[in-house]
């Protein structure tokens, strides 16, 4: 579990499925992805995400606010497999409920998540990846630190030809950056 001055960022619960439910049925917080999800495929994801955590020790922690222990989403880290043209690796992610955004929360829990890969898990970088449009989220990757790696942008595989979300961004940051963005 993470804590900063506004966030708590721990383990899955039961109870976290619901609300990560409405939030992945909700179309603007899904904007920059194909689609919303039911609660079937909302539930599988959510699963998946809370066994990486029993799995690692580490992962996409939900998010809740520190003071009235609101859910507001889920931040932290993820492998990505050898198989992504830039993997294997670990990104940082979050995605935020509506009412959450434009706070600083979702930047506060990923420097929270950033620290933690390179203190705790020792990592050589982090990277994280969005659709090109997705202003907002690749706005928090340069308030944490990370640099957009623009010679390595790609389509992502698992959205068709076409489709304008196709094309993504990929940013990084190494221990050495990180080193001198915390100074």
């Amino acid at each position: 579990m993470l804590t900063t001055s506004r966030l708590i960022l721990r383990p899955w619960r039961d109870s976290d499925l619901r609300l990560f439910a409405a939030l992945n049925a909700d179309p603007d917080v899904r904007k920059y992805f194909p689609g919303i999800l039911s609660e079937e495929e909302s539930n599988k994801q959510g699963q998946y995400l809370s066994k990486m955590i029993d799995d690692n020790g580490w992962g996409f922690w939900t998010a809740e606010l520190l003071d009235t222990k609101e859910y507001i989403g889920f931040i932290g880290l993820a492998p990505v497999s050898k198989e992504a043209p830039f993997g294997p690796t670990v990104e940082i992610g979050w995605r935020l409920a509506k009412p959450y955004w434009g706070k600083g929360l979702a930047t506060e829990g990923a420097i929270a998540a950033r620290d933690y890969a390179f203190i705790e898990l020792k990592l050589s970088e982090i990277v994280a990846f969005t659709a090109v449009n997705n202003v907002p989220s690749r706005k928090v990757m340069t308030r944490i630190g990370m640099q957009h790696s623009k010679n390595e942008d790609f389509d992502h595989p698992k959205i068709e030809e076409g489709n304008s979300l196709r094309r993504h961004v990929l940013y990084r940051i190494t221990k050495e950056e990180w080193q001198h963005v915390r100074r």
